[in-house]
């Protein structure tokens, strides 16, 4: 059993830590850590296991909540989903649950940094891709009420 303070330490945020001082924390941490950063390395992925698990508790509101107050079972624990940041139009989305085979195939791949860029910088990307359109929308505007006169 853990203390209160341990999945805290792990991501190396305070108690008081928002949302997105553990998203963040997080984020860099598994960026460090990650096995495929640090191949052969165990240390690296016992920390990137700790970080994960840690992220999984204390980035969901209501598993951080029954963590607070230590009445966080191992069974919530263990079926917890990464938490996402908001739903899309398609409903969050939650990744697919590793089989042995897809382990296996995982392990040889090296690190996708077009899977990490958007999986980190997503939103953004969509932000500025509406505000290019809008942009452009109104550019257009513009052009057609200036040949109108």
């Amino acid at each position: 059993s853990r203390s209160r303070r341990d999945l805290y330490k792990v991501l190396g945020v305070p108690v008081t830590a928002t949302a997105a001082q553990i998203k963040t924390a997080y984020y860099e941490q598994s960026f460090r850590f990650h096995p495929d950063r640090n191949a052969g390395s165990t240390a690296a992925a016992a920390r990137f296991a700790a970080i994960s698990e840690a992220y999984r508790v204390l980035g969901s509101v209501t598993l951080r909540r029954k963590y607070d107050r230590g009445l966080l079972s191992p069974e919530e624990l263990r079926d917890a989903p990464r938490p996402s940041d908001r739903p899309t139009a398609h409903g969050p989305q939650t990744p697919p649950r590793a089989t042995p085979s897809t382990t296996a195939s995982r392990s040889s791949t090296p690190f996708d940094f077009d899977a990490f860029y958007q999986a980190h910088y997503g939103e953004q990307l969509e932000r500025e891709q509406v505000l290019r359109a809008r942009r452009e929308l109104l550019r257009q505007r513009r052009k057609e009420a200036a040949a109108q006169g």
